[in-house]
Order: C-alpha cells, then structure tokens, then sequence
C-alpha cells in the first residue's frame, strides 16, 4: 500500500520536476504517517502532511513532505534506527538548521517521501504548518505560488537546492503576513 504506483510519487535525487496536482496524494501521507506513528510510537506528538502536495488543486515537486513533531530536537536522533527500519535514510540535521530530515525513495535513485523531525511548536513546524494553511485558506496565494514554482522548476530542473533558495522570499512573505518570521 505505502508504495502503490496510483499514487504517482518519485523524483530523482537532486532535480525539480512538477507534476499534476493527484487525489490519491493524500493517502499516500495517511499511510505514510500511519506507519511513522507505529514506528516512532510515544516518541511522536503529532505528524502532518506538509509542502505543496498538502495543496489541494496545486502542481507540486511528487515528494510527500511530513513533518513529525517531537518533544526536543534531540529526540530526532533517537528515531533514527525506527526510520530505518520502515526504509528513510537520515540525511542529517545539518541541511536545514534544526531539522531531522529523513528520505524516502525507489530503488535509491529517487525520493517519494521526505519526512522533518522537528521540535513540536518550535519555529520549524509553525512555519511548515502557517505556511501550509495560508496557502490552503487562500486559492489566489496558492496559485501565485503555483506560478512561481513553474517557473522555478524550468531554471532549476537539475538543481533542487537553488530551485529550493529561490522559493525563500515568497514563503518568508507569506509567514510574515501570517505573524511569522
């Protein structure tokens, strides 16, 4: 199930191509959680589907982001034999500054799934979830953004890292406008 082809995910390493907004995205993130719950178990206060496949009706990068909320930071690195063992790589919490962050592929040469261990409340996971419900409650933002990332994805298609900078100050303004640095 947690690999079932409808749900059109998988990316190479590394590149940004966009794909067609898919129904079935939001099952592939209820069955991912599901099985990072039962991995993680007490160690997990809450999961949520995060980035632009949680945008219903948007083109987005097909990756289901998941954040994973957790009482300390620390507590990520204690989830790192569970992930393993539901097949995520733990990339690090060096790539992004207090961010556990753990993959998902096919057959290593892809990614379906990427998953932030982060501090539950701290400022990664307000900004991951303000910025998610601001792009859900407002269709205009959404496609705006929408837009940018087309765009994006054409200039960067072998550099997901700029296509990922470039995308800064748009969610920085969203955040700001929502209360958010």
């Amino acid at each position: 199930m947690r690999d079932d082809p409808a749900y059109g995910l998988g990316l190479k390493n590394l590149t940004v191509s966009l794909a067609e907004p898919n129904a079935f995205w939001e099952r592939a993130y209820a069955s991912e959680a599901h099985a990072i719950g039962q991995a993680l178990g007490g160690a997990v206060i809450e999961i949520q589907h995060v980035g632009s496949t949680a945008i219903p009706g948007i083109k987005a990068k097909p990756i289901i982001d998941i954040a994973v909320g957790v009482k300390h930071l620390d507590d990520g690195l204690r989830c790192i034999d569970a992930m393993e063992a539901i097949g995520y790589d733990y990339a690090g919490n060096d790539i992004v500054p207090d961010d556990h962050i753990f993959g998902r592929g096919v057959k290593d040469e892809s990614r379906t799934h990427l998953v932030h261990v982060v501090e539950h409340r701290g400022d990664n996971w307000n900004r991951m979830i303000a910025f998610r419900d601001a792009l859900r409650s407002d269709i205009r933002l959404a496609r705006a953004y929408e837009q940018l990332k087309v765009g994006l994805a054409s200039e960067h298609a072998e550099r997901r890292a700029e296509y990922t900078k470039a995308k800064r100050d748009f969610i920085d303004n969203v955040l700001m406008a929502s209360g958010l640095r």
